[in-house]
């Protein structure tokens, strides 16, 4: 199974298992692999910082005191020349090392050394006899194996150094490296121990984490797949972590929404339905009529054919324009126009409604409007809101509409005198073909997606909107646009 396919669980148990065993092998190394290194380390580092302190206080007049401490405290062997071989100092922590037994040649060749290496030389030498030289005899043919019989490592340093005075003083420190077989022998037996207890420990633990790390998120896999079959009723209960209760919010939210999608979306195919079914029911029935009665051929019944066609017809141009402007395939043309003329010139075309229905629309206007926008689809906002007052106005069938200067903008309000809307339904007037009162009444003008419409166009501009409503109180729909006050 690759590891791109695992489960969460198991992917967590994977990386926790693998987590221990690359500490214990990290733990197998350093304790038993690099034990002698780090042993020799130590001891040389602890050489060269005694030569250090005894190089700092050269001048000191206690001196011998420092030696003899440092002599004592790291077991290293001092001793203390001036360059002609006088012994100044030697220390009797160690009487038996090498530089001890060394004869003045030799001392003489390492102070040259020194000399010529820049001032300080270290040196590494076997001493002693094999350890152990029995079990050679007794066990063992030929070569023993490694770390068996390992004779002791003895490290030189010498360093020149040089008084207040001038002369020269050869320090000569001298500590012996034991071999840690022992050591590595007794942190080998408790590290199996060690291992073994860690890796069951660490099976558990991973075991243990995995299922309660992954439980939550199990839980909202399955109320996801739950989801994704349609059941948008189904519940996310995953908790006990923060963003695992902030996902499970989140999912409960997506599903609360979708759930009012496809509420909206089932309103929609049954108001386009009826919104369709209507007009093909009268211009087939009138179609009929005057096939199948003389004299029923009048331009009245042709009319309302013609009507009922280009009803048809803008809602179609509707649903298309509502899917241009979702999909973003419609753009903006701007240019500086006189709003108040165009919406003058808008209401003129409503004169045959007035005439013939008795709807009253009254303008109210503080001076010509100068904005920078697309007037076209300016032109289709006003259109749509004002078809909707008409469509929902109150018995007095009367629409006003009022525009006002607030500073750098202008305020358009369409005003109706109808049953008005629930405080709690106006952010949902917004979509497609809602209804706030659940009864889909056909439009007087329009095809009832306008608001859909009205608020894409007004988002496109950037523009300010909104709709103040109680009920038995009527609507006003409202808009605002930047003024563009540069002189024509």
């Amino acid at each position: 199974m690759k590891l791109e396919k695992m489960s969460i669980k198991y992917k967590l148990f994977f990386y926790l298992a693998l987590f221990a065993a690359v500490m214990l092998v990290m733990l197998w190394f350093f304790q038993i692999v690099f034990l002698d290194d780090f042993y020799r380390r130590i001891k040389i580092n602890n050489i060269k910082s005694s030569a250090e302190t005894i190089e700092k206080n050269i001048n000191n007049e206690e001196l011998n005191v420092l030696l003899d401490s440092l002599s004592r405290q790291n077991q290293t062997y001092i001793r203390v020349m001036l360059e002609d071989g006088t012994n100044v100092f030697s220390s009797d922590a160690a009487p038996d090392s090498l530089i001890h037994r060394m004869p003045g040649s030799e001392l003489y060749d390492l102070y040259k050394k020194a000399e010529q290496n820049g001032g300080e030389l270290l040196e590494s030498r076997g001493t002693g006899e094999p350890r152990a030289p029995f079990l050679k005899e007794k066990y063992f043919q030929g070569p023993m194996p490694k770390g068996v019989g390992r004779i002791d490592e003895s490290v030189i340093y010498v360093r020149i150094v040089q008084k207040a005075d001038g002369s020269k003083v050869v320090l000569m420190l001298n500590s012996t490296i034991t071999p840690v077989n022992a050591t590595v022998d007794t942190l080998r037996v408790q590290l199996v121990y060690v291992t073994i207890i860690t890796i069951l420990l660490a099976l558990g633990l991973a075991l243990f984490v995995s299922k309660r790390i992954s439980r939550p998120i199990i839980k909202i896999n399955h109320s996801a797949k739950e989801l994704a079959k349609g059941n948008y009723e189904t519940t996310f209960e995953g908790r006990g972590y923060l963003e695992i209760a902030e996902l499970n919010d989140t999912l409960n939210y997506a599903a609360k929404e979708l759930s009012k999608v496809e509420g909206l979306r089932r309103e929609l195919i049954a108001n386009i339905s009826h919104d369709l079914r209507t007009p093909l029911t009268m211009i087939t029935g009138y179609g009929e009529v005057m096939r199948d009665l003389p004299g029923e051929n009048t331009p009245e019944n042709i009319q309302i054919i013609i009507d009922e066609a280009r009803r048809l017809t803008t809602l179609v141009n509707d649903i298309m324009d509502i899917s241009k402007f979702r999909s973003g395939t419609q753009s903006l043309t701007t240019e500086r126009f006189n709003l108040t003329k165009s919406v003058e010139e808008i209401l003129l075309r409503y004169n045959k409604l007035t005439e013939q229905d008795g709807y009253k629309l009254k303008f109210i206007s503080s001076g010509d409007a100068w904005v920078k926008a697309d007037p076209v689809k300016i032109s289709q906002v006003l259109y749509n809101l004002i078809n909707n007052a008409i469509t929902y106005t109150g018995p007095d069938k009367t629409v006003t509409i009022v525009q006002s200067n607030t500073g750098e903008h202008v305020k358009i309000e369409i005003i109706d005198s109808g049953e008005g809307i629930e405080e709690e339904l106006l952010p949902l007037i917004w979509d497609r073909y809602y209804k706030a009162d659940k009864a889909h009444k056909r439009a007087a003008i329009g095809t009832g997606l306008g608001l859909s419409i009205v608020k894409t166009i007004l988002d496109m501009h950037r523009a300010e909107y909104g709709v103040i409503s109680k009920n038995g109180q009527g609507s006003i729909f409202w808009f605002e646009l930047k003024l563009d006050k540069e002189e024509s």
